[in-house]
């Protein structure tokens, strides 16, 4: 492989491609679970969590109702934290009213071992019983370790395990905003 391949960057989703996407992924959660009763969208940090306060808005404006958008930090969940070094906890906010007997929809910016929903899975144990759990990402790269599959995806992207996804918010990093693949096929 040439230095060239392996240095490629390519922009995959631009702002209004990720627009597009929160809002089929809005429609289809609304189309999928009859409306917005019980609800709730608890965003992975760190790009979960505004993923999922857009959704939860694009949701509120076409039903006329606040959905409840919470933050779940999945750190003391995760199967590798003994391989990485210590990282500071980030806030679980489970938003007023809990999650019992609602429909959760975990929200993450990229999908690819199915480890970090696993860990979500677990963190969501401790704190209460859904009555369903649901799983919506921006992206899905593939390469699933476990039998973990999102019920909502805004692109699919096959990419290869030297290629990595980085996904960029404005309300997030404070700059441009999409989705660049990088490594791949220049």
């Amino acid at each position: 492989m040439s230095a060239n391949s392996r240095n490629s960057v390519r922009v995959v989703l631009e702002s209004s491609d990720i627009s597009r996407a929160l809002t089929r992924i809005a429609h289809e959660i609304l189309e999928n679970n009859k409306g917005s009763k019980d609800l709730v969208l608890l965003g992975i940090p760190s790009r979960g969590v505004p993923l999922a306060k857009r959704i939860a808005l694009k949701i509120s404006e076409f039903e006329k109702v606040a959905i409840p958008v919470g933050s779940l930090d999945i750190t003391m969940y995760r199967d590798d934290l003994r391989l990485r070094p210590p990282r500071a906890l980030a806030p679980t906010e489970i938003p007023e009213g809990g999650i019992d007997h609602k429909v959760v929809i975990l929200v993450d910016d990229v999908l690819f071992s199915g480890r970090t929903i696993r860990a979500a899975l677990d963190a969501l144990n401790v704190i209460g019983r859904p009555s369903m759990v649901q799983v919506a990402v921006l992206i899905d790269r593939g390469h699933r370790e476990l039998p973990i599959k999102a019920d909502y995806v805004g692109k699919n992207i096959p990419t290869s395990l030297i290629e990595t996804v980085q996904v960029t918010l404005a309300d997030f990093d404070d700059a441009g905003e999409n989705v660049t693949l990088f490594g791949g096929e220049g």
